[in-house]
């Protein structure tokens, strides 16, 4: 007696190609029977030989797929099969709807009866390798929990208390899981950057890929398994945990209002969006691009569209809303819902930015695991981009990666004594720091290897968009809070930098601005730099009791951080630019006087710069202070704003 219960002509989508094209789809015969959904190739009239198999036990989702987002194909349904850890998805696209309709129907009825344990949730959309997401939720695991409800789960919702009871009843038992500490202490990672190893010891990352942290006791490279067994080192800040906000596309965790505001502007589509964190702790922010015009007539001739902020709230419950009514467990359960409807929103949210706009791989801290001391027939030199006291910066190339070559004057640094130090600098990573990837040691002059940032200096930038920057208080304001970030970072590790000012410090891609040559003021031999007693500092960016005693700390850098605020608002003036040093000492520690309101400056940014100028060290504030205050005026705009923004 033929068991077959059912036999189709269809499409299916091929499994072993790594892009999603139109050609990757095989026309097949589906034929369903007592025990396995099988498919077979061959044309309408003749059956060719099996090509593959799915036991229905092991299937754990039968769904249809949301029209248009495989390849614009419609009347689509998935399978997700597999046992373990390891799931697999079919995509089956069928003539007509009628056909998707009776074909999920039968197979998960089959599935059913040789007592399959189906997933409560799955994913309408696809995961594509070529956008490294799902298209419905934006998750990159390509094994994370699906964002609806199965239709199982749904008519187990609907049905009275009894007959639900009783079908929680019938289902089959989870496995039972292993008793041990080992196995619960496993720590699970989701990559969400690719990363190619650089040395022997290193491990390759694929995006959305899982992996299994061995060891995180060092800062910034872990030891990590992939699925197949594989250990390497790799960078702690290219993973985060499964169920971590990062893992999305749409979450720009340091983002400022500002920051936000330029991405989303620059992308100018309807519905664009992101969520960063709020000034206010365990807050976030959902900032969101709609075509429709601002409703003031000044701003409307700046801009086509607007951004549009809106707080997640929690309530008692410890639910997330920006509607009350409209209450979700998670932020990305909210994110999900709001991009099905809009809910109180001026639209609802379709994309956040593209990559170019939004999230970029960061800068890893070093090359590799250990490598600091780097090959110099490997650096190729190219043309220069500047010269200073320390020497001169060229563009270069590190085994294909772009980077900054800083060739070191010789006889202009104690080399010994920064040699020393070079793997500790090394090992800082931090999105406002540029990064320092290794140094060339084993000939002269030493050479200096680190990320390149492509449009210099922040003083040569500010005085080359003065006209243009002045104005724009959230943007000066957001180029301080970077500056402020990457400092709060060294002062939390004790590390002082010496020599911070606007020379000192560049600026990237979508104005992302880094600190610089933080380290190098010790160690660097120039007649500027020098006091009376012989040390080396930049005496118009020093307090007093570095003028008078040469006393540096985390505290000294946040006076040095009040010049640069005041340089930024200036446009990048020279500080006391019509006074000698031996003046600027005398001005600063006897008269106890400080630099002047900037003309474009509000009053509420000039207190913070004040209180950066207290002449006592411990009456200043700690960077992560001041970061708080920034964030707090950004975000409320406690400040007139001048001209748009």
């Amino acid at each position: 007696m033929d068991s077959t219960k059912r036999e189709d002509f269809m499409m299916k989508r091929s499994v072993n190609k790594s892009r999603i094209t139109a050609q990757n789809y095989k026309s097949r015969w589906f034929i369903l029977d007592n025990d396995t959904l099988s498919y077979k190739d061959g044309t309408l009239e003749k059956k060719g030989k099996v090509k593959g198999s799915i036991k229905l036990e092991k299937i754990k989702v039968v769904e249809a797929v949301e029209d248009r987002t495989l390849d614009n194909k419609v009347n689509v349904f998935q399978v997700v099969y597999g046992e373990g850890a390891e799931f697999f998805t079919l995509y089956i696209v069928a003539l007509k709807d009628d056909q998707r309709k009776e074909w999920i129907e039968i197979l998960r009825d089959a599935a059913g009866k040789k007592h399959a344990c189906f997933f409560p949730k799955y994913h309408p959309g696809v995961w594509t390798k070529s956008l490294g997401r799902y298209s419905c939720c934006d998750q990159i695991d390509r094994n994370a929990v699906g964002c609806s409800l199965t239709t199982p789960e749904k008519d187990d919702a609907t049905v009275p208390s009894v007959s639900k009871q009783q079908s929680v009843i019938n289902k089959p038992l989870p496995p039972k899981p292993e008793d041990n500490n080992q196995s619960r202490d496993k720590k699970f990672y989701i990559a969400i950057y690719n990363f190619t190893p650089v040395e022997d010891g290193d491990l390759e990352l694929q995006q959305g890929e899982e992996y299994e942290v061995v060891d995180d006791t060092r800062d910034h490279w872990w030891l990590a398994q992939n699925k197949a067994g594989l250990q390497g080192y790799i960078p702690a800040n290219y993973i985060k945990k499964k169920f971590d906000l990062e893992i999305f596309d749409w979450f720009c965790k340091s983002y400022s209002r500002e920051r936000s505001e330029q991405v989303l502007r620059k992308e100018g589509r309807e519905g664009c969006f992101l969520v960063r964190e709020s000034s206010t702790p365990g807050m976030f922010t959902l900032s969101l691009y709609t075509s429709e015009r601002p409703r003031s007539s000044i701003m409307s001739k700046f801009s086509d569209g607007t951004v549009k902020h809106y707080h997640i709230k929690k309530n008692t419950e410890g639910m997330f809303y920006i509607a009350e009514k409209h209450a979700f467990p998670s932020v990305q359960d909210l994110v999900h819902y709001h991009k099905h409807d809009s809910a109180g929103l001026s639209t609802r949210l379709r994309s956040p930015p593209a990559p170019e706009g939004g999230k970029t791989a960061p800068a890893t801290a070093g090359f590799g695991h250990s490598k600091y001391e780097i090959d110099p027939t490997e650096i190729v030199i190219e043309q220069q981009l500047g010269a200073g006291c320390f020497g001169t910066v060229n563009q270069g190339k590190w085994k294909g990666k772009v980077v900054a070559v800083k060739m070191m004057k010789e006889g202009t640094m104690s080399e010994d004594s920064f040699i020393e130090e070079a793997r500790t600098m090394t090992q800082l990573n931090h999105p406002n720091l540029v990064q320092l990837y290794g140094i060339v040691t084993k000939r002269r002059p030493l050479i200096i290897v680190t990320e390149l940032m492509p449009y210099g200096s922040l003083l040569t930038y500010l005085r080359r968009h003065k006209a243009r920057l002045m104005p724009k208080t959230a943007t000066l304001l957001d180029i301080c809070s970077q500056v402020c970030n990457g400092m709060a970072y060294l002062e939390k590790r004790k590390f002082i930098h010496r020599d911070l000012a606007a020379r000192n410090c560049l600026v990237g891609e979508s104005m992302v601005v880094k600190v610089a040559d933080f380290g190098l003021a010790r160690y660097v031999l120039d007649d500027e730099y020098t006091s009376s007693q012989g040390t080396k500092f930049p005496v118009k960016w020093a307090p007093p009791e570095v003028l008078n005693f040469t006393r540096f700390s985390s505290k000294s850098d946040v006076w040095a951080f009040g010049v640069l605020m005041w340089e930024t608002f200036t446009g990048g003036q020279m500080p006391y630019d019509k006074m000698k040093n031996v003046d600027v000492v005398d001005y600063v520690c006897q008269s106890r006087r400080r630099l002047e309101q900037p003309q474009s400056c509000p009053e509420k940014v000039y207190q913070v710069m004040m209180k950066c100028f207290n002449h006592d060290a411990d009456g200043r504030p700690s960077f992560q202070d001041l970061l708080q205050t920034l964030g707090g005026l950004m975000e409320r705009g406690n400040y007139p704003f001048i001209g748009p923004v």
